[in-house]
């Protein structure tokens, strides 16, 4: 486990999504945060204290974590020169970055000479096994979605709450370096070997027979070229009983990829459905969960209505709104609702 309090890092970042693992964190485990860390040229904030590192090491934080995501997930020399002052300072270092802490002298050395530890969030397990696809016993929710970062995160700790809060067994089971920072475990399945994806996801949600839930965190999109590949692999070894689609209204084209427009939410959940049904052929989309912070809450309603009318799926905002509806046609055990898309 990963030493709390943390200090959220921003750096430079100007992006928002660029700090969306920071910004996770601070969301879901806000009480575990003493400040954010940011450059004086950083207009973002989490609306937490701004502290510099000894600042943080003296407010009593235990570890700076690296919460930015930027293409390739390499660490620059900001990163290093921060994380070196952090380790100074008395702190521990996290991240779920692709380049490995550990990797750079400068900061192993730091951190050995001071008794600190760095956490590479982004380390597959072990001794993986290629996926079967054989059925397993056990409910599962897969969320998918039309491109990177629309959500999949928030939506599916949203629903795994709901279930419980329903007096449903429901497990969140994190498959990228937020998720894993929030929920303490997980695979960071794009650091996953390909071969190995299906097998990582069938070990990460294994067999159960308490008719719980394991609600599985999506990651990628079937239509964004550069991350399909994980996609595919996470709806094969899920096996899901039920997709939840994520959506963010308004993205003018894929993240990182200008001129490539988002799919439409129809081809989106039969093309998901279409994939997922080589381990799971009786998989239902169950609900579609838009991230509607960039709109007004009643241009957010009639938009989640209009969507809901057009797909005949319960549609929300899982943050703004709530999942209840989505969770109560999951514990309804009511087939025919939860597929009317997919049976048109």
């Amino acid at each position: 486990m990963i030493p709390a309090p943390f200090l959220l890092y921003l750096g430079r970042s100007s992006d928002p999504l660029a700090i969306k693992t920071s910004r996770g964190v601070a969301q879901f485990r806000r009480e575990d945060c003493v400040g954010e860390f940011r450059h004086d040229e950083c207009p973002q904030t989490l609306g937490l204290p701004r502290l510099g590192m000894r600042e943080a090491a003296e407010a009593g934080a235990r570890t700076l974590i690296l919460g930015i995501a930027g293409a390739g997930g390499r660490l620059g020399d900001d990163l290093i020169e921060d994380s070196a002052a952090a380790l100074e300072a008395g702190m521990n270092v996290a991240s779920g970055l692709h380049q490995r802490l550990r990797d750079q002298p400068r900061l192993a050395t730091l951190a050995r000479e001071r008794s600190l530890n760095l956490f590479d969030v982004r380390d597959p397990p072990a001794n993986l096994k290629v996926g079967t696809g054989y059925a397993r016993a056990g409910r599962r929710l897969l969320t998918v979605g039309t491109d990177c970062s629309v959500g999949k995160m928030y939506a599916t700790i949203a629903l795994t709450r709901r279930l419980r809060e329903s007096g449903a067994a429901a497990d969140f089971r994190a498959t990228g370096q937020t998720g894993i920072l929030v929920a303490g475990g997980g695979v960071a399945v794009d650091a996953v070997v390909a071969d190995f994806i299906s097998g990582a996801i069938e070990q990460l949600a294994p067999a159960r027979d308490d008719r719980g839930w394991d609600v599985i965190e999506g990651q990628g999109s079937l239509f964004h070229p550069s991350f399909a590949g994980v996609s595919l692999g996470l709806l094969h070894g899920a096996q899901p009983e039920a997709l939840v689609i994520c959506d963010e209204p308004g993205r003018s084209h894929m993240r990182g990829i200008p001129g490539r427009p988002l799919p439409d939410l129809a081809e989106c959940i039969e093309r998901n459905l279409e994939a997922a049904r080589l381990t799971s052929p009786e998989v239902r989309a169950a609900g579609i969960c838009l991230n509607t912070s960039a709109m007004d809450r009643q241009a957010a309603l009639r938009l989640c209505a209009a969507t809901e009318d057009r797909l005949g799926l319960p549609c929300t905002d899982p943050i703004a709104f709530g999942v209840e509806r989505i969770v109560d046609k999951l514990l309804c055990h009511e087939p025919s609702s939860l597929s009317t898309f997919a049976s048109r």
